[in-house]
């Protein structure tokens, strides 16, 4: 789970709370939560962001002293691997016994810097960890289905992978993609037909689309996306990654060990567990030297489509034969 807290506190004046890891659009939410518990518990309370490296053992007894003219106050101390080696000692006598009306937001990048700071933030007993790790690729679309729901919202597997497939990783943009579907088709489920709508004709869609044709053997199918594609100035090279993405996932499929269970075989193909049926399905009509060869003439190419073809939209025919002709066989 991404965010998941180490420690839960009735209220969030007198904690800390410790934002960790390298997803920095779950770390800025994490954060704007945070602030809002405060208002909600105290609405006037002062709030103060400071880098850490601006900050000096009394700059920051100062500021995490109790307001004069506040009932409380939030300090957001970022990058907390750049605090100063004097400042430590004081961050941690405040962590071990908070005042009262008073609320500390450290935010660390992830990364080993600092680790002997967090990993003594981490056994006081008023300190909270919140993590904000990147997810994995195969986690993506489970990402996108918590997003839906936090909205009141409902989306199938297949729709949430295919919301990925057309945003890419980019947590804010999938976030936004999400709360916007739900706005415009709740109280429907969301569906690939609906997400669709929206997205068919972003070019990674369409380049995903041209490969799944080409894989499962459709060869007429594929060329009739490839020449939308080609018509609708899709790159070249979006078309050839899709291409390589989808025969490695076959290849990683074909070469996993048999005693793997359904989670473990995902994580070995690098793939959310629901898509596993559709390779398997696509797997059916390889062999080994159809996986080869397909391989080969999708890497030429590549390299043709990059500067050295004349006519990429020529290499890119050529290339949808070639596997097609390699499924065949």
């Amino acid at each position: 789970m991404l965010g998941t807290m180490a420690d839960a506190h009735a209220s969030p004046l007198g904690a800390v709370t410790l934002v960790t890891g390298p997803a920095e659009f779950l770390s800025e939410r994490a954060v704007a939560q945070a602030l809002l518990d405060v208002q909600a518990v105290e609405p006037g309370a002062d709030t103060a962001t400071v880098p850490a490296d601006s900050l000096t053992a009394g700059g920051l007894a100062e500021l995490t002293s109790p307001s004069l003219f506040a009932a409380a106050t939030v300090v957001v101390i970022r990058g907390v691997e750049h605090l100063p080696e004097p400042c430590h000692s004081a961050l941690l006598a405040h962590a071990a016994a908070p005042a009262p009306e008073t609320a500390v937001v450290l935010v660390h990048g992830g990364g080993q810097k600092g680790k002997a700071l967090l990993d003594q933030l981490r056994r006081l007993p008023a300190v909270r960890e919140i993590r904000s790790e990147v997810p994995k690729p195969w986690k993506l679309p489970a990402f996108v289905t918590a997003e839906v729901r936090q909205h009141g919202g409902s989306i199938s597997d297949e729709a949430a992978a295919f919301l990925v497939d057309a945003v890419g990783a980019d947590l804010r943009a999938l976030a936004g993609a999400a709360a916007q579907l739900v706005s415009d088709f709740a109280p429907q489920r969301l569906t690939v037909a609906l997400v669709r709508r929206y997205f068919d004709g972003r070019a990674e869609v369409k380049s995903f689309d041209i490969a799944a044709a080409a894989l499962g053997g459709d060869c007429t199918q594929a060329l009739e996306q490839l020449r939308w594609a080609t018509g609708n100035a899709v790159a070249p090279v979006l078309v050839t990654s899709a291409f390589a993405s989808g025969l490695r996932s076959l290849g990683r499929l074909a070469s996993a060990p048999r005693n793997l269970s359904e989670a473990e075989l995902a994580r070995h193909v690098g793939t959310p567990p629901f898509r596993l049926r559709t390779l398997r399905n696509q797997l059916r009509g390889w062999t080994p030297q159809g996986l080869r060869d397909a391989l080969l003439a999708v890497a030429r190419a590549d390299l043709e489509v990059k500067g050295g073809a004349g006519d990429p939209d020529y290499a890119m025919e050529r290339m949808v034969l070639a596997v097609t002709d390699a499924h065949r066989r």
